[in-house]
């Protein structure tokens, strides 16, 4: 089922990338793994899938020695500072730091294991007072401070609209992501002043995400299921 799932979204991704004139191969599927045992993400790896997303950081810790190698790990939940150290050591990507604070916090620990680590900054594009994420006019000041820490390399942006019934409506906010993330790339804020990635989308509206920039998608009911 996991096979057949996986193999429905590329095809999703790929009609997405042509009606927004867009190459599938510009956008990057992470299987959000969350709360779904190790067999899970061991079938999905199978059937090509290399990407995974894990809200919890004691998750990933637990997963990681018994997934395959080749399994790379996003952290996309709310990482509190304390736990910072773990995400330093087992993940490739986190996309949701929102703030110096925890910027610094990873830089220090990564000084440590003497790595670097890509990130992304979580912006709460839709003014959720549900969902985290720095403010959009703030998003800048982030960048500038977090460009003085030499482990932190911000790829990009990443954010999680509100919950809405019609996928259509969560296209502004991708939009609007969209946009900022190009004021920014020409302030040269990006690591390597890169495209950035644009993490935006999920199962009901990772179309609608596609067609508006997205660059990382996260999907993990049309994977794997409900949990």
């Amino acid at each position: 089922m996991i096979s057949a799932n996986i193999q429905k979204i590329t095809e999703r991704i790929a009609e997405a990338a042509r009606r927004s004139g867009r190459k599938p191969e510009e956008i990057k599927l992470v299987a959000v793994s969350k709360h779904f045992p190790v067999e899970a993400i061991i079938e999905a790896y199978a059937a090509g899938q290399k990407l995974f997303g894990e809200n919890y950081i004691q998750e990933v810790q637990a997963k990681k020695d018994l997934v395959p190698p080749g399994v790379v790990f996003h952290f996309i939940g709310h990482l509190q500072s304390n736990k910072a150290k773990i995400a330093a050591g087992t993940c490739s990507m986190i996309e949701t730091v929102d703030s110096f604070k925890l910027g610094k916090a990873l830089n220090t620990l990564l000084e440590a294991l003497n790595r670097s680590i890509d990130v992304l900054i979580q912006v709460n594009i839709g003014e959720d007072a549900g969902k985290a994420g720095i403010k959009e006019e703030e998003t800048e000041g982030l960048l500038v401070q977090l460009k003085e820490l030499p482990r932190i390399r911000v790829r990009g942006l990443m954010t999680m609209p509100p919950f809405v019934a019609d996928p259509e409506l969560s296209r502004p906010h991708f939009r609007n992501l969209r946009k900022l993330s190009e004021k920014l790339v020409l302030k040269k804020l990006f690591a390597d002043s890169v495209q950035p990635e644009l993490s935006m989308g999920m199962s009901d509206d990772f179309h609608v995400a596609i067609e508006e920039g997205a660059t990382i998608i996260r999907v993990g009911t049309a994977i794997f299921g409900h949990r």
